[in-house]
């Protein structure tokens, strides 16, 4: 693998919570040492129920929130311990696609405005080289110019994300952050949204994290997968080997709820019981012994720890090479 544009090692943030009155507050643990190298032109893909960590980690790597603990390397540049200066520097690098296209707009603004903040704070190009940099992103993700002067609310939601993949791209940073970029779009639209994705991919070298609980869209863009639950990871690996033969318990139940038209590609049942536990009260040894069919003894008393394991690293005391 290639020098990565970013690591993370032992990731944690947890939360002060207030329970009432009188009371002490609580400590959810939203992300339990979550670590992975991601190297240019890759996309690594992380799955899993709502209330997983999956958007608590994007606000990690894209250094809106510091981490309780671990690492967090851009460029080789540790951003957890980093200064304010530095910190300015890295976030350069970092961007952000959100989930909704309808409110990650400013709505009083146009899009050749939106796209050139990002240049006015960061930049020093003069007005003319900013509306020429404007005017080039929004023909590359398949806008025609005069909609530069448009303002959001004049767009359908397709269009929309669109123009928020192109903001996030104005800087050219080496890492992309993209949570649930399609899951508010018609099936057709997120083909077309997707496909853009790959093909700035292929012409920048930038790296994505794509977070996602639609295991269709992930087979179609990721080269590696993190099935993530209860704020840690329990399934990473490349994309043929997660989901191809997926091992751990949880990573099976999520494939199997897949839905599939074909009789030959559907998957054998393994339907979860229950909820994931309450982050307030965290259950011993294995998170997911309480939904799991597999638990054992163990299960309740120790928690596993990621291990290689067929071409995988996988959490789970039951599974065996």
């Amino acid at each position: 693998m290639a020098d990565p544009v970013l690591r993370a090692e032992g990731l944690t943030r947890h939360y002060r919570v207030s329970r009432g009155f009188l009371r002490e507050p609580a400590t959810v643990r939203a992300l339990a040492g979550v670590s992975f190298a991601l190297a240019a032109g890759r996309t690594l893909a992380v799955v899993g129920e709502s209330g997983c960590g999956k958007s608590t980690l994007a606000r990690q790597l894209t250094l809106i929130e510091p981490p309780t603990a671990g690492a967090l390397h851009i460029d080789g540049t540790d951003a957890a311990t980093a200064d304010a200066a530095t910190r300015k520097m890295l976030r350069q690098r970092v961007q952000m696609v959100f989930q909704n296209p309808y409110a990650s707009l400013n709505p009083r603004k146009t899009i050749a405005a939106a796209l050139a903040e990002p240049l006015v704070i960061n930049t020093r190009l003069d007005a003319a080289q900013r509306s020429e940099r404007v005017l080039q992103m929004v023909e590359r993700v398949g806008l025609r110019p005069e909609h530069a002067q448009r303002y959001p609310h004049m767009f359908s939601g397709g269009q929309r994300q669109r123009i928020a993949v192109a903001r996030a791209m104005m800087l050219a940073p080496a890492i992309v952050v993209a949570d649930e970029p399609t899951s508010a779009l018609d099936v057709s639209i997120q083909a077309q949204i997707l496909n853009l994705f790959m093909d700035l991919q292929q012409d920048t070298g930038t790296a994505y994290v794509f977070i996602s609980h639609n295991l269709a869209v992930v087979e179609h863009v990721a080269h590696d997968v993190m099935v993530m639950y209860f704020g840690a990871a329990v399934e990473q690996g490349p994309k043929a080997q997660v989901l191809g033969a997926p091992l751990h318990p949880y990573t099976r139940a999520l494939l199997s709820a897949v839905p599939a038209l074909r009789r030959a590609d559907r998957k054998p049942r393994a339907p979860l019981v229950g909820e994931m536990p309450s982050p307030l009260s965290p259950p011993g040894g294995c998170a997911f012994h309480t939904r799991c069919p597999l638990a054992e003894a163990r299960c309740r008393a120790e928690a596993p720890v990621l291990r290689e394991m067929q071409g995988r690293q996988v959490a789970c005391h039951v599974v065996n090479a």
